[in-house]
């Protein structure tokens, strides 16, 4: 069984579309992840900015997010 990833800066546990996201913005072959909280701050954009990106991934059907999970 995977054991449960963590953000690389804060330690937070992660949920599969925080890790979805950092692969889509950041390296998709990447194997740390940030949370909203600390990617918003790395990118210096808001965490609603954030969570509104993924809902659109989502829409558009890229497979890396959970389409069963709603945020917040």
């Amino acid at each position: 069984m995977n054991k449960p990833e963590r953000c690389k800066k804060c330690g937070r546990l992660l949920i599969q579309d925080e890790i979805a996201l950092h692969k889509k913005l950041y390296n998709r072959a990447a194997a740390s992840f940030f949370c909203l909280s600390c990617s918003a701050e790395y990118l210096n954009v808001t965490i609603e900015l954030l969570e509104l990106k993924i809902c659109q991934f989502k829409e558009m059907g890229c497979t890396l997010f959970d389409e069963n999970r709603e945020l917040h």
